[in-house]
């Protein structure tokens, strides 16, 4: 059987009020690559190189697995190469990139694909929330949640142009850890805030207003709880936004800053991100926090066989 490869883009989650539903995929992207064989074998390079498990306990490799025990006819075991190009322990979706481009290879080597949607619950279950899988899986910007259990997605493709600015941490922040620095319960008023901060910040990226988008990217829920961990958010923030950026927010858990910046397409937009990475770049010259930021466009394609 041949070798079979997978493109998956990084997310940038939450989106601010969005916690746990917005995801937003960006043009980032991780390669993964692999051939059927008698035992598991995992070679990592790019990010994550000497960190990374090289063995079955690597993400990818626990995806395919769970797929070929789901479905007939699976090998027993692949040889994976993985060639990263996004952070790990960032809030930049490595981990539910490794899980949709397992679970899209391993469907590749069995004799009845699984549907799109069973991957989309099964990605779900591993990674333990929607928000990310779903940016890499379907691409654009996704809004994710649960009934009973099963997940479902919308997928929205912004009508104006998109593309990110990151300020990426120099150092890593376990997921795990961020959702232990949030409380058990919030006032009323700061869901109610967050409710309406939401809307507004889809309103403004499918009616393409700038001003929108600034405001809607206002959080309660989360960010506030996790500034102790990411101790030069509020000066990232502003750094973003007095370069030009529209918005700005923590990417996931963080500690990476995403600027979003809108333009009348894709390309002008990371035109304009270019130019706002540079001036926030010389913002933050001298910090030994971040790594330079630079532009990104968004993924408007998702995970895409190769």
């Amino acid at each position: 059987m041949p070798k079979a490869g997978v493109r998956v883009p990084a997310s940038s989650a939450n989106l601010g009020p969005g916690y746990d539903s917005f995801g937003l995929a960006l043009g980032l992207h991780d390669l993964f690559t692999a051939e059927p064989a008698d035992e598991w074998q995992v070679c990592v390079g790019g990010e994550g190189a000497g960190e990374l498990a090289e063995d079955s306990g690597n993400q990818v490799a626990l995806a395919m697995a769970r797929v070929f025990e789901a479905a007939q006819g699976a090998p027993p075991a692949a040889r994976v190469v993985c060639e990263n190009g996004i952070p790990t322990g960032r809030g930049l979706g490595s981990s539910a990139a490794a899980i949709v481009g397992g679970l899209m290879l391993g469907n590749v080597f069995v004799r009845e694909p699984l549907p799109k949607q069973e991957l989309f619950r099964m990605a779900v279950e591993m990674e333990g929330h929607p928000d990310n899988v779903a940016a890499a899986l379907f691409g654009g910007l996704t809004l994710s949640w649960s009934d009973d259990g099963e997940p479902s997605c919308a997928l929205l493709q912004p009508a104006c142009g998109l593309a990110g600015v990151l300020a990426v941490s120099c150092a890593p922040l376990a997921t795990t850890a961020a959702r232990r620095m949030l409380p058990a319960e919030v006032p009323h008023a700061d869901a109610a805030f967050n409710a309406g901060r939401a809307g507004v910040l889809v309103a403004g990226l499918l009616l393409c207003s700038p001003e929108l988008v600034s405001v809607g990217l206002e959080d309660r829920l989360h960010e506030p709880y996790r500034a102790a961990a990411v101790e030069d958010l509020a000066a990232v923030r502003k750094a973003l936004l007095d370069a030009g950026a529209d918005g700005a927010a923590l990417s996931g858990a963080g500690p990476t800053v995403i600027g979003l910046v809108t333009a009348e397409d894709d390309a002008a937009a990371l035109d304009r991100a270019r130019r706002v990475a540079e001036l926030t770049g010389e913002a933050l010259t001298g910090s030994s926090s971040r790594r330079m930021p630079f532009a990104v466009g968004i993924d408007r394609s998702g995970a895409v066989l190769l």
